[in-house]
């Protein structure tokens, strides 16, 4: 049990990242052009997500953009953060306090490091990822091996294939077109890909919102997910492209996550 919980908290944080490890093996697959990349988001951005039971509160996620740009690989970067742990009654149950960390280049979205620790119990892993563009390579190092990959062109981590995907013009897009992002993640490749499923309007804690609605497109068949469309995500429809809103359902119920507080963005959201 304590293991079902740690992995449906890591879903839903996940998800929140645009990025879950169920999917597919990669293989070849074209990506739909973005607008310009770096139009959606801003340095100093600051998101905290409430993830719970129906009413019962179970974890919390934060994800930030630092301040400042860094110069990694003499390429500007952001530094982005995503943090997750239980809270309440489940920090009982199965303490989770997890992280990642990536540098995302300003220009091209796509990452030249990923940092990962993960803390699930008495489970502990870190990881480095190097991402070598212009070499096609990947360098990844954990506490027992570094390891070389080669890899596809306009590889992403986990966290910049979510920035990826805001800048996305989604008001191009048909209802059930297929967004494409192939991503590394924990020593294997997999493809991203995203389903548009169009507009929708959003309830929240600050008031409703026009939103993208999007899912993740699942195996049909896992040991955790009902269905191929279990994950779906709500993207807010202004300049922020941010999510508001998500759902997980799992062979063990649902999960939700919902956008608890903001600062730092582009602009407002058109709350009505």
């Amino acid at each position: 049990m304590k293991k079902v919980l740690a992995l449906s908290l890591a879903l839903g944080m996940l998800a929140l990242a645009g990025f879950t490890s169920a999917y597919r093996r990669s293989a070849a697959l074209r990506t739909t052009p973005t607008t310009a990349p770096s139009s959606r988001f801003v340095t100093g951005e600051h998101l905290e997500y409430r993830v719970h039971y129906g009413f019962i509160n179970a974890a919390e996620a934060v994800v930030d953009v630092s301040s400042k740009l860094h110069q990694i690989n003499n390429r500007p970067c952001y530094r982005v953060d995503v943090r997750g742990r239980t809270t309440g009654a489940f920090d009982l149950v199965t303490r989770v306090r997890d992280s990642w960390q990536s540098y995302i280049d300003t220009s091209t979205i796509l990452p030249h490091e990923f940092y990962m620790s993960q803390r699930e119990g008495k489970f502990r892993k870190d990881q480095k990822v190097l991402f070598d563009h212009a070499g096609d390579k990947i360098l990844s190092k954990d506490q027992d091996a570094t390891k070389e990959h080669r890899a596809p062109n306009n590889i992403h981590d986990m966290i910049s294939g979510y920035y990826y995907l805001r800048t996305i013009d989604f008001t191009r897009m048909k209802a059930g077109e297929v967004v494409g992002v192939k991503a590394f993640y924990d020593n294997e490749f997999y493809d991203m890909r995203v389903k548009y499923l169009g507009r929708d309007v959003v309830k929240t804690k600050f008031g409703q919102i026009n939103a993208f609605k999007i899912v993740p497109m699942m195996p049909t068949k896992t040991d955790f997910f009902e269905d191929s469309e279990s994950i779906r995500i709500w993207v807010s429809d202004d300049e922020n492209r941010v999510p508001v809103k998500v759902e997980v359902d799992l062979s063990i119920g649902s999960i939700e996550m919902d956008l608890k507080r903001y600062k730092g963005l582009k602009s407002e959201p058109h709350w009505f």
